[in-house]
């Protein structure tokens, strides 16, 4: 239960990897925080893909005169605000974003040709895109395409196996600010898209389509939708989370989306957090491995997960992040 009064510890639950787990937590301006990790204890807006730090001195103020002790605030800046802002230590991530004026300025200057031709593609086959309400049948069929593999993009894919009631009920959350896109061969769903349309863009927090249905491209069909409805209702930007490696990386760039780097502060509340902070241990343990390495242990992770579910496939496209 979200608590109302600043500065109190209290517990909140979250959904990690589809999976709901009960954190600590605490306001500070006026926001929520959820408070994570064993050894180092950093402090992050529990919604921060829709809401700001607006004020981040009165928030360290609060948090360091929390009961708890915190060692870090972490925050980061939204498009389309891309100068730094504060003084703060940061680092640069990087967003993937379609800046949406009109589809045709899209289809024809901001894709590539062969992002265009799969356009044309998925509809000489024939596939119908549309926006469509959940109800029982999209849930059936949204089932069926998370049933295709336990393993998807080299890992454990956490949609596998949920019953009907589990997948309805996730697919609800935040039903009132989202919309739904299907792609649909005759009466077979063979992908679908769940647009959340926040603030300041609309965010792909789910897109999925049937394997044995990709020579249909409905995957570009559908994001050639979302643009056309983002650019009908005024929306800036088309959101795909954080810039991907390897072939989601490329599938990202081919469909207009562009790396766009975004301020992430760190800001040390604690002794342990500036020492953390002086030995670059402010991203943990995983923050060490350089990139070069961490492909490689990607792959090796890959390969276990196959070795595991040896009927896996494991190209699957969702909005997770590694």
């Amino acid at each position: 239960m979200l608590s109302n009064i600043d500065g109190v510890i209290y517990q909140e639950t979250i959904r990690r990897k589809g999976v709901p787990v009960r954190l600590d937590a605490v306001r500070a301006g006026d926001k929520a925080f959820i408070i994570s990790g064993r050894f180092i204890k950093t402090a992050a807006l529990r919604d921060e893909w829709q809401e700001d730090v607006n004020d981040p001195d009165r928030v360290v103020r609060e948090l360091r005169a929390c009961p708890a002790t915190i060692d870090f605030l972490r925050f980061w800046q939204r498009i389309p605000e891309t100068e730094a802002k504060y003084k703060y230590y940061k680092e640069w991530r990087y967003v993937a974003a379609i800046p949406v004026t009109d589809y045709k300025h899209w289809l024809q200057k901001q894709i590539s040709p062969k992002a265009r031709n799969k356009i044309k593609k998925s509809s000489k086959f024939g596939v119908v895109i549309q926006e469509t309400e959940l109800n029982d049948e999209l849930v059936h069929g949204i089932m069926d395409i998370f049933n295709q593999s336990p393993v998807r993009r080299g890992k454990r894919f956490w949609h596998y196996g949920k019953d009907f009631e589990m997948v309805k009920k996730e697919m609800s959350l935040d039903l009132s600010e989202s919309i739904f896109i299907t792609a649909y061969h005759g009466k077979e769903l063979i992908g679908f898209i769940k647009l959340l349309l926040a603030d300041r863009y609309a965010m792909l927090t789910l897109i999925l389509d049937k394997m044995d249905h990709r020579d249909k491209a409905p995957m570009n069909g559908m994001i050639a939708k979302a643009v056309e409805i983002c650019a009908e209702r005024k929306v800036p930007y088309i959101v795909y989370m954080m810039w991907r490696r390897g072939g989601h990386g490329e599938f990202q760039e081919s469909t207009g989306f562009e790396k766009i780097p975004i301020p992430e502060y760190f800001v040390p509340l604690s002794l342990k957090g500036a020492l953390a902070l002086r030995l670059r241990l402010h991203r943990g343990l995983k923050g060490l491995i350089p990139e070069r390495m961490m492909v490689y242990l990607l792959a090796l992770r890959s390969k276990w997960y196959l070795a595991r579910y040896a009927s896996g496939k494991p190209d699957g496209l969702t909005s997770s992040s590694n």
